[in-house]
């Protein structure tokens, strides 16, 4: 009796077995997701080192600098003399009085001379108007007390503005402001006329027409 009941239990059993296994293979999807399946490989990510050069800019992509080369083309000499530096000039309509100054003294102290003497003349005053060992205007370097004798008080004789010493004076005064031509007697600071011997114990640049200059 007992043999017959576990036979009978076992039958039963394997009857279930065999209704689950046919239960799982009904549904693909489901059947699938109970399987493990392998993880897709994926390639192997590879870095390679390249140089990267970045082509320079042509004129057709940045355009022209128009400012910085008018600038430098400022900055070169236009003139090929003194002379043509000087007709290059313009007269203004009103001279301030920092430069009749300069052009005064100029005038009155060189107009005989040549350009190069004048010009001499002209840097002169301006070295001493930068200078702090003198006033710091061409109207105070000139009207210091005993410096140029063409000076009375403070004033200067009368100038005859329509003659072309005048026009070159006025011209010589703003090469010599912009220090726009090399002076002949670079970095003077003093002169006197070559007629006199004052002894100064001073550097001597060099005589220029009718004056000796001095650092």
């Amino acid at each position: 009796m007992r043999s017959k009941v576990q036979w009978a239990s076992a039958m039963a059993l394997a009857a279930t077995a065999f209704t689950a296994l046919l239960s799982a293979q009904g549904s693909g999807a489901e059947a699938s997701d109970m399987i493990p399946s392998p993880a897709k490989q994926e390639p192997a990510v590879e870095f390679v080192s390249k140089p990267v050069v970045q082509p320079l800019a042509t004129d057709e992509d940045a355009g022209t600098d128009e400012t910085s080369e008018s600038s430098a083309t400022d900055m070169q000499p236009t003139a090929s003399s003194l002379l043509q530096l000087v007709s290059e000039q313009s007269m203004p309509g009103k001279l301030g009085r920092e430069m009749r100054c300069l052009a005064g003294a100029i005038y009155f102290e060189a107009r005989g001379e040549t350009l190069e003497g004048q010009l001499a003349v002209g840097r002169v005053i301006v070295n001493r108007a930068a200078s702090s060992r003198f006033p710091d205007s061409y109207c105070g370097v000139v009207y210091q007390r005993s410096q140029f004798s063409f000076v009375r008080g403070r004033s200067m004789p009368k100038i005859r503005e329509r003659s072309e010493a005048w026009r070159r004076a006025v011209a010589i005064a703003q090469i010599a402001k912009a220090d726009s031509w090399v002076s002949p007697a670079k970095g003077a600071l003093f002169f006197h006329a070559a007629r006199i011997s004052p002894n100064w114990r001073l550097t001597r640049v060099g005589r220029i027409d009718n004056h000796i200059f001095y650092r």
